[in-house]
């Protein structure tokens, strides 16, 4: 017969039901951001507890209310996906290249983040926090495009100038490609033509 291996170790113990915990809260995550993917921009705890394979208890373990849920959700995803924003060269190259180059950055951009940022705008309505995150990530792709194009911009009227970046930013904004990719059912490849040609137009007319 065996010895009795006696009392498992406090600290032992404890560091599996924290990996444990830790290991529920990326599901519930990760169910949330799958639901957003599916086209459901608001689901209820309920729902996503049954996709994680958790109880509907257990995610207000992790979460104090709703709100704190798709908080965290849109954070989780912006976390594993921030590099995307990074525009490596931004303002280098002739302007055929530039174009090319921001028309794919966009597209590519979207194809991650296109489904939590339909969430982040339904929310952003009533939660204050993704209101003003949203306004900061709208400011910070508006600046892409100003200083991508900062050679052809700048050699416009003060006027004209202003209205061509409205119309870039128009064109080439998420919700705009929400309209190409998910109601006019264009690719990803068109969606990249449609914006080259918008913006070059717009650049050079």
């Amino acid at each position: 017969m065996s010895a009795d291996p006696g009392p498992v170790p406090v600290a032992t113990s404890t560091d599996g039901r924290l990996a444990r915990r830790d290991r529920n809260r990326a599901a519930v995550l990760d169910a949330m951001l799958a639901l957003f993917a599916e086209g459901d921009l608001d689901p209820a705890p309920e729902q996503v507890a049954t996709r994680a394979g958790i109880s509907p208890r257990s995610v207000y373990r992790y979460f104090e209310d709703r709100e704190a849920l798709l908080r965290a959700a849109i954070s989780h995803h912006l976390d594993g996906v921030w590099h995307l924003y990074v525009f490596h060269g931004i303002g280098e190259g002739s302007v055929d290249d530039r174009v090319d180059a921001f028309a794919q950055h966009r597209v590519r951009l979207y194809e991650a983040i296109g489904a939590t940022a339909r969430a982040t705008r339904v929310r952003a309505t009533t939660d204050e926090i993704l209101r003003e995150q949203l306004e900061l990530t709208r400011r910070a792709l508006r600046e892409q495009i100003e200083k991508q194009f900062a050679p052809e911009l700048d050699a416009m009227p003060a006027r004209t100038r202003r209205a061509r970046v409205a119309a870039i930013d128009a064109v080439a904004e998420l919700e705009a490609l929400d309209h190409y990719r998910l109601h006019r059912g264009f690719s990803a490849t068109q969606t990249e033509a449609l914006l080259t040609d918008a913006i070059r137009a717009l650049l050079t007319t």
